[in-house]
């Protein structure tokens, strides 16, 4: 019984403390407002999926994710998913957003990432990664890079590493990437 209550803290102890110093990092650079979201599922579906934040932050998706880069269009939210799941970067845009700051997002997306519009967000500019968001007031905000740097290596997704590369350019026959 000793041994084995031992072994759960010696497991146990170590993720709290990880969870723990990312939330204090969080805060302590200015990252207080990220929101995060836990066992998300990972299904592979067929159809469209409803999900209850818009843009989406991790859940069931399509078995075919983007080519990472830049979109011009709306591009969809079960292929988006899929490459959250692969430690993907997505930063989103209000459509109406200004084109000089859509170009300073592209200059600031790293290269496994997806820069894309998204019409039913709450606010100008969000950037996502796998059950991380955070909502910006425009390209300047000064936390997108904070983010970027504390999220954007893929460690939140459950196949991190794996990247955007190589995916479908164009699931809508509409939206492209450059």
């Amino acid at each position: 019984m000793t041994a084995a209550l031992v072994v759960a803290l010696a497991v146990l102890v170590p993720v709290l403390l990880t969870r723990l110093g990312e939330e204090e990092s969080a805060q302590d650079t200015g990252l207080a407002a990220v929101v995060s979201y836990d066992d998300l599922p990972v299904d592979h579906v067929d159809g469209d999926v409803d999900y209850e934040q818009s843009p989406p932050v991790g859940g069931p998706h399509a078995d075919e994710w983007l080519d990472c880069g830049v979109y011009d269009a709306p591009v969809p939210e079960e292929n988006l998913v899929h490459d959250l799941e692969h430690g993907t970067v997505v930063i989103t845009h209000d459509p109406e957003l200004a084109a000089e700051e859509v170009e300073r997002l592209a200059v600031l997306l790293p290269d496994n990432g997806i820069l894309a519009p998204h019409p039913e967000q709450g606010a100008p500019v969000v950037v996502t990664v796998w059950g991380r968001q955070l909502e910006l007031e425009g390209a300047d905000d000064t936390r997108l890079p904070l983010f970027l740097d504390q999220y954007g290596a893929g460690e939140t997704a459950p196949e991190p590493f794996a990247s955007c590369a190589g995916g479908t350019a164009d699931p809508t026959g509409g939206a492209s990437a450059t």
